[in-house]
């Protein structure tokens, strides 16, 4: 599957699960470990998780297995591996704690897109 149907995919999958906050990185060139990162944030740990359990089922339906997952015990961050896209699904606080998107803006040709609201 193609970055851009998987970041499609994804996408579709936070929307339905109400996600807020959807936020796309592109890494390219700058994370060794991926080419995209898809920030959003959930309203309580149990809606974290959920949306992040959405994601993982709607890409194994695609036909696609996740490398990894992390944080599923706790529910504040609940990180899911696809390769070319890392979803991340925080919890408001947990998001401006690390506050990823500065994090990877360490350039001025930063591509970041809102995705939706």
């Amino acid at each position: 599957m193609q970055a851009d149907q998987m970041i499609e995919l994804v996408q579709s999958a936070l929307d339905d699960m109400k996600a807020k906050d959807i936020v796309l990185l592109d890494v390219t060139g700058k994370s060794s470990v991926t080419d995209y990162m898809m920030i959003a944030s959930g309203t309580s740990k149990r809606h974290v998780l959920s949306v992040a359990q959405a994601v993982i089922e709607q890409v194994k339906k695609a036909g696609l297995q996740p490398m990894g997952t992390e944080g599923q015990n706790a529910g504040d961050w609940v990180l899911v591996d696809l390769g070319d896209l890392v979803v991340h699904v925080m919890m408001p606080d947990a998001r401006s704690f690390y506050d990823l998107e500065r994090l990877w803006r360490f350039d001025s040709d930063e591509r970041e897109q809102l995705v939706s609201r």
